[in-house]
């Protein structure tokens, strides 16, 4: 489902027309652009409030959101390329399953690795 600006604008009270704006422009928020407009996915609603919450209840400066945004994308990509992983492990073949856990305790107990 996708929302509109004054739809967003309707359902995110904390922030304003400018702000939203402002945003887009800094690129904290990344909508599509739909003919004369920007289109904005759920996804980007909880951007805007994460930002609002940010900016309002944490009270961080417009110079630290960028860098907690870029934080939490990071962390979010590095969740998301784990579920990969565990997926990819998953399929292997149970000696294989079992030579990579052993190989992880072994790093695990502080042991060199060649890595």
């Amino acid at each position: 489902m996708s929302m509109d600006i004054a739809q967003v604008l309707a359902s995110c009270r904390r922030v304003n027309a400018g702000d939203l704006t402002l945003w887009i422009e800094r690129r904290w928020i990344r909508p599509h652009h739909e003919g004369a407009g920007w289109s904005f996915t759920e996804v980007d609603v909880a951007r805007i409030e994460l930002i609002c919450d940010l900016r309002h209840d944490m009270d961080l400066n417009d110079e630290a959101v960028p860098v907690v945004l870029s934080l939490l994308d990071t962390v979010h990509g590095l969740r998301r390329r784990l579920s990969l992983l565990a997926v990819a492990i998953a399929r292997l073949p149970p000696d294989a399953r079992a030579a990579l856990a052993a190989e992880l305790e072994r790093g695990e107990d502080g042991e060199d690795t060649d890595a």
